[in-house]
């Protein structure tokens, strides 16, 4: 039997949790992710961030971030995803990909963009960005760089360097 994990928002408290679980899954290296290098310096939270818990304890995270692109808004960037070893056999890395996806289509995103491997991400709609489209800081491997298309066509309309949009005040809830 499953524990009972629920999954909601990230509050501004979960930040330490959270920067713990990272630390615990990808290690001191996680600070050359791409995602990070988009994210640095522009605050820890977006909207659309979201953890499972069980309990009090913090056991995985979806990490997103509003962002630009070529400075077009209306995107997200999704990552890291880091879910704690002790619980990976319960699909939380799905179905956290799935909330944040829901939330960011709910939030008026047009579209979602990660770097990461087509054969895992496919499954939730998302599919190569013909290199040199988008561009992130720092090297990225412009073959990994996927998009899911929360408005039909919307792909189109972003072509361009990758940057971080200031958090905006996080909805209660």
């Amino acid at each position: 039997m499953s524990p009972s994990i629920v999954i909601r928002k990230a509050h501004p408290e979960d930040i330490v949790e959270i920067s713990r679980l990272h630390a615990r899954v990808f290690g001191p290296g996680r600070f050359a992710r791409s995602a990070y290098r988009v994210r640095e310096g522009k605050g820890h939270l977006s909207r659309f961030c979201l953890v499972a818990c069980i309990g009090n304890e913090v056991v995985a995270s979806i990490r997103t971030t509003e962002i630009t692109i070529g400075g077009a808004k209306g995107a997200i960037l999704l990552g890291p995803v880091a879910v704690d070893a002790d619980h990976r056999t319960f699909g939380l890395g799905s179905k956290l990909i799935t909330a944040a996806l829901e939330a960011a289509h709910k939030g008026g995103a047009k579209l979602v963009v990660l770097v990461g491997d087509h054969p895992y991400y496919g499954r939730f709609g998302f599919n190569a960005v013909p290199p040199g489209q988008i561009v992130f800081p720092g090297p990225v491997n412009p073959f990994r760089i996927l998009a899911h298309e929360l408005e039909p066509g919307a792909l189109a309309s972003y072509r361009g360097l990758v940057v971080a949009e200031p958090p905006g005040e996080l909805p209660d809830n």
